[in-house]
């Protein structure tokens, strides 16, 4: 069960991590579930074209910041509301997905494809390296200052001459960029691609972002209960007499926990 929560735990942590930096620039990026499905859709297609992982992994990560960059230009130059502009990225990607899947595979289900074997524990280095690179970025440069800034006081940024939407523009980039990533590898590791394989794990990404107190460590720790929390619902069909429904929704059950106790805790603290 714990080499099952390690698994399950990595497109959750990528796309956690990726979402820390829109939540701390103040642009709450909540496309991150469609950022997943994209980027496990054009992972697993360019796999299947040309065998190579490296492709496949790069295919991922130019689609989940391209549609980051198309967010980025709807909310920052057109205009658009930043939490519609995002459940429209949600809803392109997943419409996208199948269109493209029935005109390149003749399909609107199950793309299959070879799995390729032993990608988890690099996506676990790459994960830690991610967090160490995140936590130097995020508290150790000048980037991060005014990054953590554009929340905290933007006047004081424009004061210095420096563009709040440059950095926020930023933090939706690199958001898309590791959730490309994790999207990777949810199609390779699975060697297909299911309609709605992410599965609510963009959502669930955004209270594991406030639940590990919007620190890159204390993502680390919040994803992986939220992992453990779902492979025990997938484990414990086997053995417990619960209805199958409760099971399933055991995880989601664990984040509405965790979103109420977030709420309601750090507001009893402040009086």
């Amino acid at each position: 069960m714990f080499k099952s929560a390690v698994t399950m735990m990595i497109p959750l942590l990528f796309a956690s991590v990726g979402g820390l930096f829109p939540v701390l620039a103040g642009t709450l990026n909540i496309a991150l579930e469609g950022l997943l499905l994209a980027g496990a859709f054009s992972s697993l297609a360019v796999y299947y074209a040309t065998g190579s992982v490296f492709s496949a992994i790069t295919a991922g990560i130019i689609t989940g910041t391209a549609l980051s960059a198309l967010h980025a230009f709807a909310v920052f130059k057109l205009r658009a509301n930043l939490f519609i502009s995002a459940l429209a990225v949600n809803l392109f990607s997943s419409g996208l997905c199948v269109v493209f899947s029935d005109k390149l595979f003749g399909t609107r289900g199950v793309v299959v494809s070879e799995n390729v074997t032993g990608l988890q524990k690099w996506y676990v280095i790459a994960g830690i390296i991610t967090l160490a690179v995140s936590w130097l970025a995020i508290y150790k440069t000048p980037f991060g200052y005014r990054l953590r800034a554009c929340e905290k006081d933007v006047c004081a940024l424009v004061s210095l001459g420096i563009r709040p939407q440059a950095y926020q523009t930023t933090a939706l980039l690199i958001s898309g960029f590791l959730c490309g990533i994790g999207g990777s590898f949810l199609s390779l590791n699975l060697g297909a691609f299911v309609p709605g394989m992410s599965a609510g794990k963009g959502w669930i990404a955004l209270a594991v972002i406030f639940l590990g107190g919007r620190n890159p460590l204390g993502v680390l720790f919040a994803a992986f209960i939220f992992s453990l929390a779902e492979a025990f619902s997938n484990y414990s069909q086997g053995f417990m007499s619960l209805p199958a429904d409760f099971l399933l929704a055991f995880p989601y059950i664990t984040a509405l926990i965790a979103l109420i106790f977030i709420s309601i805790f750090p507001r009893r603290g402040t009086n």
